[in-house]
């Protein structure tokens, strides 16, 4: 599989089908992937906990400077923005200064482009660290995952490297009382031998059940489009994903296919 890293700090913006336009914020390595999951969808390719030790965070005085100097730009061209995305390769709570950097880019987009917003794309593994919890409460749009309903689903389909449980994850996405989005990947396939389909009646079921315990603002459904490290994945379709976003909607959460 041919893998996506971001060369850069500051990229895009790009057209996003969940954000508009938006420009991307990658505090991680740009020669491989830092996460504390391994997940099997990830276009970023697998994680590779040998690297992991080697890791440099870029400094805030870098990121804040080049996203400035990116948004005046951007704002000289006349360019339309919709969102400051942080995300790219991997896990971004994981920079040891990220509430800095958070409060940081909020104050730029204030000056900049107030009618934007501050997104985070985040797999929700490190909100037991208390700066990372109050920065994701901070931002426009905290995007969480939660792409299980059991834990078997869990284990096989974003292989944690911490040991952490699908119920520590949603005990955690418990605590923002409604105010954070979810993000879900559905997928069927093989892996390590085993089948893995989050699309059955019984592990939607089952996350509904814990979607009903978090009562997220929203509820973003997509599938694979992109190439995966597993190779043995299928796309699901969009008849699919608009059968299980009814099923969300009628258990009164906000949900929207992309």
């Amino acid at each position: 599989m041919e893998t996506k890293l971001f060369d850069d700090i500051i990229f895009g913006p790009l057209r996003s089908r969940r954000l508009g336009v938006s420009l991307g914020v990658n505090l991680l390595p740009s020669d491989f992937k830092l996460c504390n999951f391994d997940c099997i969808y990830c276009e970023c390719g697998w994680t590779d906990l040998k690297k992991r030790s080697k890791s440099k965070f870029y400094s805030v005085t870098k990121v804040v400077s080049l996203l400035e100097h990116k948004l005046i730009n951007l704002l000289e061209d006349g360019v339309e923005l919709n969102s400051i995305t942080f995300a790219g390769n991997g896990e971004p709570t994981l920079h040891p200064n990220f509430l800095e950097i958070i409060n940081a880019a909020i104050a730029l987009k204030e000056k900049y482009y107030p009618n934007a917003k501050v997104s985070v794309l985040s797999n929700s593994l490190m909100l037991h660290r208390i700066d990372v919890f109050l920065a994701l409460q901070k931002v426009d749009n905290a995007i969480l995952k939660l792409d299980a309903g059991s834990e078997f689903m869990f284990q096989s389909i974003n292989k944690p490297l911490n040991a952490r449980s699908l119920r520590w994850v949603v005990d955690q996405l418990k605590r923002f009382n409604g105010k954070c989005t979810i993000q879900t990947l559905f997928l069927k396939g093989i892996s390590d031998g085993k089948i893995i389909d989050n699309t059955t009646d019984v592990e939607v079921g089952m996350w509904l059940e814990l979607l009903k315990e978090i009562n997220p603002k929203e509820v973003m459904l997509y599938s694979i489009d992109r190439p995966t490290p597993e190779l043995h994945l299928e796309k699901v379709s969009h008849e699919t994903l608009t059968n299980i976003a009814n099923r969300v909607i009628n258990s009164g959460i906000n949900a929207t296919v992309y």
